[in-house]
């Protein structure tokens, strides 16, 4: 249905896996986590929001299980302990991590849209699974940390942001755009959405 984007599938999410996994490094060692720990949270980080949409689409096996490679790589790097955590710091600014961040949020909630689509889910539901895909992982993350997952106190746009472009790339496949121009404006719009809203401060609407 969508077999440009379905190839590049596994080099999009290795970049958004790669930008997850250190964002869950930095809060494991934020809170002094042994290399297990570090390994966990980074594991989590990087594949449970996919983990999840896969569980919902009932797809198997699991992305982590096909490319264990990814896996093995963040054991190995948990392991490294304070060396790599040293070295993330010095390496990655706050803004750089924020970059980072939005980068992944952008190409993983679009390649679960693609993925949802391509498995005949209807529009909304994709969306939804686009959104889960990107940013469950963090919670998770959040939630194993002892914190209330950022997802849910940042005041920030987040989850609208992925919501947002997974609307705009279903709306580019409905008028038969091209497969890779689909993907990158509308993970672009989710990456520009994310930062914007950081730099000027924009707010989403309190609940009761």
């Amino acid at each position: 249905m969508f077999p440009t984007v379905i190839k590049l599938i596994p080099f999009i999410e290795a970049i958004g896996i790669i930008a997850f996994c250190i964002s869950g490094f930095i809060r494991a060692q934020q809170r002094k986590f042994d290399a297990i720990g570090v390994f966990i949270i980074g594991f989590v980080t990087a594949f449970g929001g996919g983990t999840l949409r896969d569980i919902l689409l009932d797809r198997r096996p699991f992305y982590w299980v096909e490319h264990q490679n990814y896996v093995i790589a963040i054991f190995i790097c948990s392991l490294l302990g304070g060396t790599l955590m040293d070295f993330t710091h010095r390496v990655f600014s706050r803004r750089a991590m924020l970059v980072a961040d939005a980068m992944g949020l952008g190409l993983f909630t679009i390649t679960s849209t693609a993925v949802a689509l391509e498995a005949g889910m209807p529009y909304f539901v994709a969306s939804m699974l686009g959104m889960i895909g990107a940013a469950f992982g963090g919670v998770i993350r959040d939630i194993l940390c002892g914190d209330t997952p950022l997802l849910l106190t940042d005041s920030s746009p987040y989850a609208s942001c992925a919501f947002a472009g997974s609307w705009i790339y279903i709306g580019l496949r409905h008028l038969h755009a091209n497969d890779v121009l689909s993907l990158l404006i509308a993970s672009g719009v989710i990456v520009f959405l994310r930062l914007i809203s950081i730099k000027l401060k924009w707010e989403v609407p309190k609940g009761f």
